[in-house]
């Protein structure tokens, strides 16, 4: 393709085939706790500074053993090192674009008891069921620990309802209300 019809923005970073996992509607901030800032961070500064050059070194010693069409070695860490290239550049424009937002930032006092990005929620459905979510970015989400992306159904439900107050859920199996127990701003996990 001439390059004259090609767009010059985050997309001209992107190799061809390659499709950028985004999970973000086009411009809509990536919000992300400083817990989830530090993992991603963790992981680029791994990759650049570990994985890669460990893998670069393997990839030139295989290409110095002669005819590389055979060379398991060599065919396959050069797949892993774009593999790798791929998640590096993801990192650096997932880190980029983010907007890292400290659920333990001092409230106002009328919202001390509100749902916001970072808030860690005590509910109970219809059926007495319990559970606790805490409201994250894209990046961090974890069903285990009950990390739940800002985006979820979910999310957007509580989204500024305070304790006390009932919430409609509207799910693909229908509709259920939730009811809001208990609102903390604590700091997450983030390993």
């Amino acid at each position: 393709m001439n390059k004259a019809f090609t767009r010059e923005d985050d997309e001209a970073d992107l190799e061809d085939g390659e499709v950028e996992d985004t999970a973000l509607p086009p411009g809509t901030k990536n919000y992300m706790t400083p817990g989830g800032f530090k993992r991603l961070k963790a992981e680029l500064d791994e990759l650049v500074e570990k994985e890669r050059p460990a893998l670069v070194a393997i990839v030139a010693w295989a290409a110095g053993n002669g005819d590389r069409s055979e060379n398991g070695d060599y065919i396959y860490g050069k797949k892993r090192l774009r593999e790798i290239d791929r998640r590096i550049r993801f990192l650096v424009r997932r880190l980029d674009k983010a907007e890292v937002v400290d659920p333990q930032v001092q409230r106002d006092d009328d919202d001390a008891d509100r749902v916001f990005f970072g808030a860690t929620v005590d509910v109970r459905d219809g059926h007495g069921k319990q559970r606790t979510v805490s409201i994250v970015g894209v990046d961090e989400i974890d069903t285990e620990r009950g990390y739940i992306s800002w985006m979820s159904p979910m999310a957007r439900a509580l989204t500024k309802a305070r304790e006390g107050d009932s919430v409609t859920l509207r799910t693909p199996g229908g509709v259920e209300a939730l009811e809001i127990l208990e609102v903390r701003y604590v700091p997450l996990a983030s390993g």
